[in-house]
């Protein structure tokens, strides 16, 4: 089976919580401050180590007082984690129609959902790629609102010669096992706003004041106090031993990556079939290569000859506003519902071979 994704993990990460555990201190201590200071050098930015990307946004959306009443503008085809962050505060999260070329946040009809209501934007760095990110930072200076944006698929990835990360107001990634580096789970922050970094600094370790900094010496507070909600969602030690070795080879993970969606696109480019997003793979680190076919019966169709040739595939993802929790009648989105019967996933990782990737392109040549 050509599995559309997977973890790739050597000897080093073995090794790395294998001195872990020998220490016999597992929650969060000296390997955690470490990971989060090579992640701070890497983007050149302030950094917060967390359990996971889900929690990266909550506690961004929390960092920024959200509560009931206020809504945030966020596409709806994304990961239902974009969503349950904004909903988890109270807030209200917005479905918004995405651009069809890219997949990232549509601008026109963020521009018509903003009211006075609104108090943040959340573009989706869809497939690594960031979409028109100077248009919302231009559009939120206009209307006072803040920017969290999810680039759980973008770690490596640059916008505008600038890699994402290093600008910009609040930036969430994700670790999870299958994303561009893993640590198991786990996620960070990233933003040069003291203010959010410090709030999330002891908002992830339930609320606790600086406790932090015992904790990044293997200690922690007992004589504690506590000004915010919290929660239990700091990274562990484990998860940084592996994150720290994962960082290490990832100037040649990226490679790795880029050159196979190059491959793929270079083959997939005149498919009468399907479309390809137009992503620059010099500048963008793909998480996952989907492409959208020309209908919902051609999808279907390639995905079962896939399937029956030991191809795994993927649907990134069903629309937020199609999901019971968070319909609503009045927010219809016909593009995003049209898209998600044509996209489907290719499969993309570390482990993947050329000879398996011309292998699935031939399979999606006509019959």
């Amino acid at each position: 089976m050509i599995r559309v994704s997977k973890s790739t993990i050597s000897k080093k990460e073995i090794t790395a919580v294998s001195r872990v555990l020998k220490k016999e201190y597992l929650g969060m201590g000296h390997e955690v401050n470490i990971f989060e200071k090579k992640l701070e050098k890497f983007l050149k930015n302030k950094c917060v180590c967390v359990s996971s990307g889900t929690a990266a946004l909550h506690l961004a959306c929390q960092s920024l007082g959200l509560s009931k009443g206020d809504e945030v503008l966020v596409q709806s085809i994304t990961y239902i984690s974009s969503f349950q962050a904004i909903s988890a505060t109270g807030a209200k999260p917005v479905a918004c129609e995405v651009n069809p070329l890219t997949l990232t946040i549509d601008i026109n009809d963020l521009l018509r959902k903003i009211n006075s209501n609104t108090k943040a934007i959340m573009p989706v760095h869809y497939a690594g790629n960031a979409g028109e990110l100077d248009k919302i930072y231009s559009i939120a200076k206009k209307y006072k609102l803040r920017v969290i944006e999810d680039a759980a698929h973008a770690f490596g990835s640059y916008y505008k010669k600038h890699k994402i990360g290093h600008k910009g107001d609040i930036i969430c990634f994700s670790f999870d096992g299958i994303k561009n580096i893993t640590s198991g789970e786990g996620g960070c922050i990233v933003s040069k706003d003291e203010k959010v970094i410090n709030y999330i600094k002891d908002a992830r370790l339930l609320g606790v004041h600086k406790d932090s900094a015992k904790r990044y010496k293997n200690s922690r507070s007992w004589e504690l106090d506590v000004f915010n909600q919290g929660w239990r969602y700091h990274m562990s030690n484990i998860m940084a031993a592996i994150g720290i070795e994962q960082l290490k080879k990832f100037p040649t993970a990226l490679k790795k990556r880029q050159r196979f969606a190059k491959i793929y696109s270079k083959k997939l480019n005149n498919n009468l079939n399907l479309s390809i997003l137009p992503s620059n793979y010099d500048f963008v680190v793909p998480h996952i290569y989907p492409v959208i076919f020309k209908n919902k019966k051609l999808r279907n169709k390639y995905k079962k000859k896939l399937e029956k040739n030991n191809v795994q595939t993927g649907i990134h993802y069903k629309p937020n506003h199609q999901l019971k929790f968070y319909k609503n009648k009045k927010n219809q989105l016909p593009l995003s519902d049209n898209l998600y019967e044509r996209i489907l996933t290719l499969p993309l990782h570390l482990d993947l071979t050329i000879n398996q990737i011309n292998f699935i392109c031939s399979l999606l040549k006509s019959d």
